[in-house]
């Protein structure tokens, strides 16, 4: 990135500084919410549109992927040719998008309707924080930047909550009708009082890498997802997953070559950034697929309403709103390592408890696995974002940003694809039905909603069916929490001994904590 900053429409007056930031976060908010929010709609999705359990998947899973996917060269569009442009763009595809998904009640339709939601966030996200460093003084950046911090890590559990709601009086097309009206009001807001900006002296946009990265990880994906269906040992699924490994493996390789690539992979030889790079992609491979899972074993196995359903989450945000601040002052008197691998290993823990749950399971269950789960990624959620950053001088930051943005909506993507694709093989696998006709069986085996409609005994076989598949998936989560820890664990340690892990590149903080502040030339065009 250029050192030199263009603002076109140099630094906003102070008044408007505040009206910048909630419109800022009124989009970011709106964008990230969308990644949670259908999750508590997916029964009525279910009821309505007859999607089978693969197509939910994809459903959730397209906005995420394709999020996760273009988050890297969207952003990279908006510092070149105006955030306030990428904003306006974005914010118009994502409000179009979901206009249009309120209008259909075909699931491959609402698929492909999702991917472009995802393509109108990731315009959004990146366009929101970098508006934010760029329009405010110094002096007030740390203030609102937090409050952008805070907007992202809340929006998922807002959204949920607001979902609920809607779906006490509504169906599940006021989501997206939810979605067009804040939409709406971000796009006027932008235009009224946010300016423009943009990085001067842009290097040439690594478009060979963008395809490479969408390519590999929409293969490796799909695979994931249809595996259910075609089988996990069938040549399509193992030979998809093969063929985005390799294509993500050649993206590797073709990175190490650019002078300006789009993910220089060299900065994961920092093992600080590495350690926090794999935290976030795994608390949230766990959250979100967890979050897939959870909300329909509260709607359609224990009965619960979509606003009940949301409700029942609380202990989970009462366990990580209070743990997530504290944690500075945990990491300054123990470390980073310890309230690290402590926050992991209750992640872990949660899932384990959550994971011996049947159909019928007290409420005090599942409270007792959401408050570690909750404690847990308020412990780890800070000191992974945080390495992240200080892995990288001050004249690297966007790229810092970028990568923990990258690494939470990937995780997510992966999360609700694996976990989401043990769940339905699992499902389809010991749901046994002798007797019933093929074409019923087929019907039942798609989804537990679809199963229920057919009333007992169909309904009490499929929910058991649905139960050991969630076993199997939250097992799946817990074991991801743990490999997660273990990996900050060994890490943190090598890079403690090691002379070179990090103190030789510039990234880690001085004696007195300050990081420096500068990057040489060839670093800052060699990252972008």
């Amino acid at each position: 990135m250029s050192p030199t900053r263009a603002n076109a429409a140099g630094p906003a007056p102070v008044v408007r500084h505040n009206l910048i930031l909630v419109v800022t976060c009124l989009a970011l908010g709106t964008v990230v919410a969308a990644m949670a929010s259908l999750n508590v709609a997916l029964p009525d999705l279910a009821r309505e549109t007859h999607a089978t359990q693969t197509q939910l998947s994809w459903i959730i899973d397209s906005y995420s992927l394709v999020f996760a996917s273009l988050l890297l060269p969207a952003g990279a569009l908006g510092d070149r040719f105006g955030r306030r442009r990428a904003l306006l763009a974005g914010l118009a595809l994502f409000g179009g998008g979901s206009a249009a998904a309120a209008l259909t009640t075909d699931p491959s339709l609402l698929i492909g309707l999702r991917a472009v939601l995802g393509a109108g966030a990731a315009l959004v996200m990146p366009a929101t924080l970098s508006t934010i460093t760029s329009t405010f003084p110094r002096a007030e950046r740390t203030r609102a930047v937090s409050v952008w911090a805070a907007v992202a890590g809340a929006s998922a559990l807002v959204g949920l909550f607001a979902t609920g709601a809607l779906l006490e009086g509504w169906s599940w097309r006021s989501v997206f009708l939810l979605n067009v009206a804040l939409a709406l009001i971000a796009l006027i807001g932008t235009l009224l009082f946010v300016p423009e900006s943009a990085e001067a002296d842009q290097p040439r946009l690594d478009i060979g890498g963008a395809l490479l990265a969408v390519a590999g990880l929409v293969a490796l994906v799909y695979s994931v997802i249809e595996a259910p269906t075609r089988g996990w040992d069938s040549a399509a699924t193992l030979g998809g997953i093969a063929l985005g490994l390799a294509v993500l493996t050649g993206f590797v390789f073709f990175e190490l070559r650019q002078m300006h690539p789009l993910l220089d992979p060299r900065l994961f030889l920092n093992r600080h950034f590495t350690a926090g790079s794999l935290s976030i992609t795994l608390q949230f491979f766990v959250f979100f697929g967890f979050i897939f899972v959870m909300m329909q074993y509260l709607q359609l196995v224990r009965g619960d309403s979509a606003l009940m359903a949301a409700v029942a989450m609380l202990p989970m945000a009462a366990g990580m709103i209070p743990l997530a601040r504290a944690t500075p002052h945990l990491v300054a008197r123990f470390g980073i390592r310890g309230p690290w691998t402590a926050g992991l290993v209750g992640v872990a823990t949660g899932m384990l408890v959550l994971s011996r749950l049947d159909a019928s399971s007290s409420y005090w269950l599942i409270a007792a696995g959401l408050l570690p789960l909750g404690a847990g990624m308020g412990l780890a959620m800070t000191p992974a974002t945080t390495c992240i950053t200080d892995a990288l001088p001050n004249a690297l930051q966007n790229i810092g940003s970028a990568m923990n943005d990258l690494s939470r909506e990937l995780g997510g993507a992966l999360g609700i694809a694996v976990l989401g694709s043990l769940l339905s093989a699992t499902y389809r696998e010991r749901l046994d039905l002798p007797g019933l006709p093929h074409h019923a069986a087929e019907a039942a085996r798609s989804s537990l909603a679809a199963a229920h409609a057919m009333g007992d005994p169909v309904a009490g076989h499929a929910t058991t069916a649905f139960v050991d598949g969630m076993h199997l998936a939250l097992l799946g989560a817990a074991v991801a929490a743990g490999l997660a820890a273990l990996a900050v664990t060994v890490l943190l340690r090598s890079a403690a001994h090691s002379p070179t892990s990090a103190g030789d590149d510039n990234s880690r903080t001085d004696a007195a904590g300050s990081r420096p502040s500068t990057a040489t030339a060839q670093e800052q065009h060699s990252y972008r």
